[in-house]
């Protein structure tokens, strides 16, 4: 499915994705990266988000075609799962390597 035009990731002036680049999503997405799923749960303490802003931003990254969200039922209590598609995990390399390019053209 075709992200909304409003969902779809540009890169912004500086080739960053803007998607990427809001300091939630970029948070989320880092946390994302390094492990194969994580729960709501999990994500919204680690990143010290809400459940609402966690689930907004959950939101625009699965319209995106970032991150995948699968929902279920564990001892009758929900629980719901993300983890980045590939090409979210693509496009989170470009964006940490573009970043590091930036980075290492700093002075120390």
């Amino acid at each position: 499915m075709a992200p909304p035009d409003d969902e779809a990731p540009t890169p912004s002036a500086n080739g960053f994705d803007k998607l990427i680049h809001e300091p939630a999503r970029l948070l989320l997405m880092a946390r994302l990266f390094v492990v194969d799923a994580a729960d709501f749960t999990f994500l919204a303490q680690a990143t010290g988000l809400t459940g609402g802003n966690l689930s907004s931003h959950m939101t625009r990254l699965e319209s995106a075609g970032y991150i995948e969200v699968e929902k279920s039922f564990v001892d009758r209590r929900p629980k719901t799962l993300l983890r980045l598609t590939p090409e979210g995990r693509e496009a989170f390399r470009r964006y940490r390597d573009g970043l590091r390019a930036v980075l290492d053209t700093l002075p120390e």
